[in-house]
């Protein structure tokens, strides 16, 4: 099986490695890794890291390592672990026999090397290029300087190495309380780059470890763990976002100052995903879920990679996205619409069609012949000719959506209206002749009649009529719950606010919108959870997987609307570089 895609994509990155492929500089394959620190769920961002890394992997015939970065204890949790762990395998999924690493089954983690690392940094301390510090956190701080002004040495920072190695031995003992005292490297207090000025590279934490339980005191700063983590996996290509950059000197000088074999790890950097109307920040996102601004991390608008899943965005839209925007090293912002433009089509190829009324208008038919209902053809996906067909019944009494009718019709306003005839979807030509109301004015239903002799929607006569309505039947209608979701921002940069504003002022307040009431096809009675219909003329809708075992939950994925289109005529393409 050919696990090449037939479109592989190119970038600056690809071309590198591609080069080392050539030249054989990694006799034992590409390797890359997949690091998130689980503090938190994925979100889109992650998303073009997971194709790049699993991609550049499947491309090569290598493997991609799947590691947790769990160096702080206090901030990290099983349920991220377990939701990362579950959303990469959904992304990926297809790839992961061929490139996903996984440590017998489950992830790597930093915290799977502490002993390593451990001796890496006595290591250092024995070669005198690592130091015991006692300055507080705020002091170290001071010490260190600015970006145009140089640090000063730490007065400790001449330890002799036996004692350094005492007090580091004291430190993983647990002699000493939080924030006392910190393992630091040795290396240049004036170095313009502010990463280099004697970096912590261990820290006093008293906290259990999600994974290692009260065995650790001392934790490992991710700078120090990061690049022996990969060295231990054997990582050939340590692929990051662009802020790393100012990290790799230290990533290459601790590697470089460890008498470790070669070929060692190098360290790649790409522009990280910006989108429109998205919160990227981990921390802010968190926010959103501590203070019931939405419902969970999980929130379908939240743009982790679970929401947009529950949202039912297809895993290969997502991949699609990520190959169109493309890898580069300039900073730039993707519009939305480009990421809703790439599920409409994959869902377009992919999503079975059925009929639903969201808002209801009762329809009665005054001349069909009797009560009972009768089987109509419809088409699954016109757009998969194999999806074949199915019956929808149809009746007397049906519902059609109120947007669809007007008292009084416009000139631009083609659908029902008294005196006006329509076509039903696969049924017959319909016409309303009258319009029933209540005491206070408000509709009740509309009598109308229909062609018999138009049945699938055509006239014998060759009568044309200008519109076609969708519609369920009445009599077999199922009841479902639609939450309709849009934008959680309702600004391009959520971001951006007002002098003593904050970002949260600039959430949708119209991002939800819960019809209660609609109606559906009978066949919608036995959807599953996460499968994802379009909605005749109303839109993509996936089966909420918290909608239980009673009526149906959906949640609308994406409007049928091309936005994109719109958006390229007026600006120019959406990916913007």
């Amino acid at each position: 099986m050919d696990i090449v895609p037939e479109n592989k994509p190119q970038d600056f990155i690809r071309a590198i490695v591609a080069e080392h492929v050539r030249g054989q500089k990694y006799p034992d394959g590409i390797v890359t890794r997949f690091p998130p620190e689980p503090n938190g769920y994925l979100h889109i961002g992650h998303a073009k890291s997971i194709c790049l890394n699993f991609g550049i992997a499947r491309e090569n015939n290598g493997r991609c390592n799947l590691r947790m970065d769990d160096t702080n204890p206090a901030k990290e949790e099983v349920e991220y672990v377990d939701s990362i762990t579950g959303d990469v395998r959904w992304l990926i999924d297809g790839w992961a026999d061929h490139c996903l690493g996984l440590n017998k089954g489950a992830p790597y983690f930093a915290s799977d090397y502490f002993d390593r690392i451990h001796d890496f940094a006595v290591e250092l301390v024995k070669k005198g290029v690592a130091y015991v510090c006692d300055l507080t956190p705020a002091d170290t701080d001071t010490y260190r300087g600015a970006p145009d002004k140089p640090g000063k040495d730490s007065p400790y920072r001449n330890r002799s190495v036996e004692e350094s190695l005492d007090l580091f031995r004291r430190m993983k003992a647990g002699e000493f309380p939080d924030g006392t005292r910190t393992l630091r490297a040795r290396i240049d207090m004036s170095s313009p780059n502010m990463w280099l000025r004697d970096p912590i590279l261990y820290r006093i934490r008293h906290t259990d470890h999600h994974q290692t339980g009260a065995k650790w005191c001392i934790y490992p700063m991710y700078d120090f763990a990061h690049c022996l983590s990969d060295y231990i996996e054997g990582i050939t290509h340590s692929i990051c976002t662009l802020e790393f950059e100012v990290h790799r000197p230290l990533y290459d000088w601790i590697l470089g100052s460890l008498d470790l074999p070669r070929p060692l790890p190098h360290q790649y950097e790409f522009a990280r995903l910006n989108m429109t109307y998205t919160m990227m920040s981990k921390r802010r996102l968190l926010e959103l879920v501590q203070n019931n601004l939405v419902s969970g991390w999980d929130d379908p608008r939240m743009p982790t990679i679970s929401g947009m899943r529950r949202r039912g965005y297809p895993a290969a839209a997502i991949r699609e996205f990520c190959h169109r925007i493309g890898v580069g090293k300039v900073e730039n912002t993707i519009d939305l619409s480009l990421l809703e433009f790439c599920v409409r089509e994959e869902l377009n190829k992919t999503a079975p069609r059925v009929m639903a009324v969201l808002k209801p208008v009762k329809v009665v038919i005054e001349n069909y012949p009797g009560p009972g209902t009768e089987e109509l053809d419809a088409v699954n996906n016109p757009e998969d000719p194999s999806a074949g067909t199915r019956k929808v019944p149809f009746g007397r009494v049906l519902y059609i959506e109120q947007d669809d009718f007007r008292e009084v019709a416009s000139k631009d306003f083609f659908r029902l209206a008294p005196g006006r005839e329509v076509r039903l979807r696969y049924a017959y030509f319909l016409k309303c002749e009258r319009v029933v109301k209540d005491d206070a004015g408000n509709i009740l239903e509309l009598r109308c009649t229909y062609d018999p002799a138009t049945k699938g929607g055509n006239s014998p006569d060759g009568r044309k009529v200008k519109a076609t309505i969708h519609w369920v039947c009445a009599e077999t209608a199922v009841d479902v719950e639609v939450r309709a979701y849009d934008r959680l921002f309702t600004v391009v940069d959520p971001s951006d606010v007002k002098a003593g504003g904050d970002y949260k002022d600039n959430l949708n307040a119209q991002s939800l919108t819960v019809i209660a009431d609609a109606k559906a096809e009978p066949s919608l009675a036995q959807a599953v959870a996460g499968a994802v219909y379009q909605f005749e003329r109303l839109g993509y809708f996936c089966v909420d997987p918290l909608s239980g075992t009673g009526r149906k939950v959906f949640n609308r994925t994406v409007t049928l609307r091309d936005e994109l289109a719109k958006l390229e005529k007026r600006t120019g393409p959406a990916v913007r570089v």
